[in-house]
């Protein structure tokens, strides 16, 4: 996958050098029990499952200006801030982050018929991006605020989004509300400060 702007540069054969940027917010998602879940369905079975969660979740990029930039099985993984940089990259990753909760229960296991739950992190901070091979280039992003993300999914609570200090700081005197997670333990991190992103004022996703 490559941003449009990205393409372009290389279609018309032009070099698209890795740059910084210096404020952004990376997203990573995943399903709940997913392993248990394919073991009891079909292949078949858990490619439905995963073309009707993605087109659900590509939408909603398009309507808060967030990147997608892969997905690997059941895992999701956008930015906002990359490739236009923009100072509303958090409040958008919020806004997608609550809205791929809601869609995300609209779906159901094939393996149950119960509706889908996925485990939703993000982090801000600085990322390093450019395009990486020849045959079939991607556009990756690289840092530590990538590494951050990633880590704290193991950490994610089913059907909530959970959000760095990093993030949550940058929600000051907004229109967000968050909930203290205390200290938890991120593999290569430590003890960390975590906050769970409850709502936007004037909507519930309780």
């Amino acid at each position: 996958m490559l941003p449009t702007k990205v393409a372009t540069e290389l279609l018309a054969g032009r070099t698209v050098d890795a740059e910084k940027f210096e404020n952004v917010t990376i997203l990573f998602s995943d399903i709940v029990t997913f392993t248990k879940i394919a073991s009891a369905c079909t292949p078949m079975d858990i490619v439905n499952l995963l073309n009707n969660l993605y087109q659900r979740f590509d939408n909603l990029t398009t309507v808060h200006n967030v990147y997608k930039v892969e997905t690997i099985g059941d895992a999701y993984m956008v930015v906002s801030g990359v490739p236009t940089r923009t100072n509303s990259h958090a409040e958008n990753v919020a806004n997608f982050s609550l809205d791929m909760v809601n869609e995300a229960g609209k779906v159901q296991s094939p393996a149950t018929g119960e509706s889908i739950q996925i485990r939703v992190v993000f982090h801000s901070g600085s990322v390093v991006a450019g395009v990486v091979g020849l045959k079939m280039p991607r556009y990756c992003l690289f840092g530590d605020t990538v590494n951050t993300s990633s880590r704290m999914e193991s950490q994610g609570i089913p059907a909530r989004v959970h959000a760095s200090p990093q993030s949550a700081k940058l929600f000051i005197d907004k229109w967000y509300i968050f909930r203290d997670r205390g200290k938890k333990k991120i593999k290569g991190k430590g003890l960390m400060s975590t906050y769970i992103l409850i709502n936007r004022f004037g909507q519930t996703y309780e």
